[in-house]
């Protein structure tokens, strides 16, 4: 599996593609087979995991924990990543109504309750879920490097933050912000052209791409967009010789993959199967033309 490392702190590194488990409660998995879906997944050199601390109704952090503590020998071999800054309504949160929340008090609580879920001492990548109109950058950053120095957390980053926003919490931070997850995929490429994945070689952080399948609907999306991206996918699939239910997913990933900005995409899929055909990707090269014919289709306009 190829690697992806950190120009900013080399020590650290991801695996190509990561592994994202917000799905993970919707799988009905048992704990054994979660583990055994997790040493699966490293097998192959899928070594990062993607959390956090709301998903699942914030019970997938805890359904990741039961599985890790049946085998706690495959912790070593992972880069966990959790995320928080979401308070969603309830009793778990105790909120009212979904805000955000980049206190001290509570980026710190909600740090040591993922850690607690998880069963393990430190996350090796903290990220904030989304930007704060609240935020104090001050504030943010004392807490957030506490918790690197306590050893809570190894590195840190950001989740949905524009350039701007970025910015202003780097500025109050000794340590680098190592990564930005944003949304990236055919059907949503504004990140290339909105300044986001400009930013991420400017400054050599790596971006992660959530939903690079545009939430499935590059499989069965109705829409004009939807079909019309999908159009394009399967005419290179026939070109290329590749079954059409794998190829359009290996397609759709070597197009991000492409992308210079050293792109991590994030997978969802419960589906080991499906897991492995789309690492797959990592072995396929577009031409230059055939990016920009998908791009084309994906923006439904051609270049100006």
């Amino acid at each position: 599996m190829q690697r992806i490392s950190s120009s900013l702190v080399p020590e650290f590194s991801f695996s190509r593609i990561a592994f994202g488990l917000w799905r993970l409660t919707d799988w009905n998995y048992s704990p054994r087979e979660r583990v055994a879906l997790f040493e699966q997944m490293l097998d192959l050199g899928v070594t990062t995991f993607d959390l956090a601390d709301i998903y699942g109704d914030y019970r997938c952090e805890q359904f990741f924990g039961e599985a890790l503590k049946l085998k706690p020998e495959l912790r070593a071999r992972m880069e966990i990543v959790s995320k928080c800054s979401i308070r969603l309504a309830g009793n778990t949160s105790g909120a009212r109504i979904n805000h955000y929340d980049t206190s001290a008090a509570h980026v710190r609580a909600a740090v040591e309750t993922s850690l607690r879920d998880m069963g393990i001492e430190q996350m090796d990548l903290l990220l904030l879920h989304r930007p704060d109109p609240l935020m104090d950058a001050d504030a943010l950053a004392a807490v957030l490097e506490q918790l690197v120095t306590e050893g809570k957390v190894k590195h840190l980053g950001v989740s949905n933050f524009l350039p701007h926003q970025a910015d202003l919490l780097q500025s109050r931070l000794s340590l680098p912000l190592v990564a930005n997850q944003i949304e990236v995929s055919l059907l949503h490429s504004q990140p290339m052209f909105d300044g986001q994945l400009d930013h991420c070689q400017q400054h050599r952080i790596i971006p992660m791409a959530w939903s690079p399948f545009a939430g499935g609907r590059l499989f069965a999306g109705e829409d004009a967009d939807s079909a019309r991206v999908r159009s394009c996918l399967q005419a290179l699939c026939e070109a290329r010789g590749l079954s059409a239910e794998s190829g359009i997913m290996q397609l759709a990933l070597a197009w991000l993959l492409m992308h210079p900005s050293r792109m991590v995409p994030v997978l969802g899929s419960g589906n080991p199967e499906r897991l492995i055909a789309s690492l797959e990707a990592l072995d396929l090269e577009l031409d230059r033309e055939e990016w920009f014919e998908l791009l084309r289709a994906g923006r439904g306009r051609d270049v100006d």
